[in-house]
Parts: structure tokens; sequence; C-alpha cells
């Protein structure tokens, strides 16, 4: 049974950082690409984030280029998202998925909230 387990959110005041995890199982981790999505309120989910399957290639959005960078550890089945100089614009649910382009399965974990304000 697949498996994401998000972590890391929290409230943060602008300009802050936070590191958020995602321990995945299920499946075998160090084969597939991981990625990390978000979802605002009001708004649909978008790929914040992609890193291939040993790191060599990694991809994001244009809007958080130079602010996040993702990284994985396949000996620990974990992905993660290093979150510096955080916007209020960044305030969603951050979830993982397998994949580099479009989630790979169709289960999804319970996320983590981050938030960003004053």
């Amino acid at each position: 049974q697949v498996q994401f387990v998000e972590s890391g959110g929290g409230l943060v005041q602008p300009g802050g950082s936070l590191r958020l995890s995602c321990a995945g199982s299920g499946f075998t981790f160090s084969n597939l690409a991981m990625s990390w999505y978000r979802q605002a309120p009001g708004k649909e989910r978008e790929l914040v984030a992609a890193i291939s399957r040993f790191g060599a290639s990694t991809k994001c959005v244009d809007s958080v280029k130079g602010r996040f960078t993702i990284s994985r550890d396949n000996a620990k089945n974990t992905l993660y998202l290093q979150k510096n100089s955080l916007k209020p614009e960044d305030t969603a649910v951050y979830y993982c998925n397998a994949g580099y382009t479009l989630p790979l399965y169709v289960y999804w974990g319970q996320g983590t909230q981050v938030t960003v304000s004053s």
C-alpha cells in the first residue's frame, strides 16, 4: 500500500524558512522521481518542485526558484523541501507524490500546512 507522510509545516513569518519532509512507503522509493505539490485555498493543486531518482535532475516552478530546494535521501525513503525567504503567497497545504511531471499515484497523503503570515 502506497503511503506518503508529509511533515514539517507550520506558521512562519515572511522571510522565514521551513524544511518539509515526506516519507514514502509501499513502493521502491529509489526507483521513482519524486515531487512536491501545493494547494492554496480556493486554488488547484500545483507542482512546485521535482527531483529525479538519484537527484541528478531537479526542476521547480518560477515562483519558487532561488528560494526552494528539493532533495532526497533514498536510504531513508525521504523527500525534502527546503523553503527559504517565504512569502505569504507560499501559504498552502504541501503534498508529495511520485513522478517528475505528473503525479504517479492517485493516492495523496494528508499534507502539511504551511502558513506564512506576520
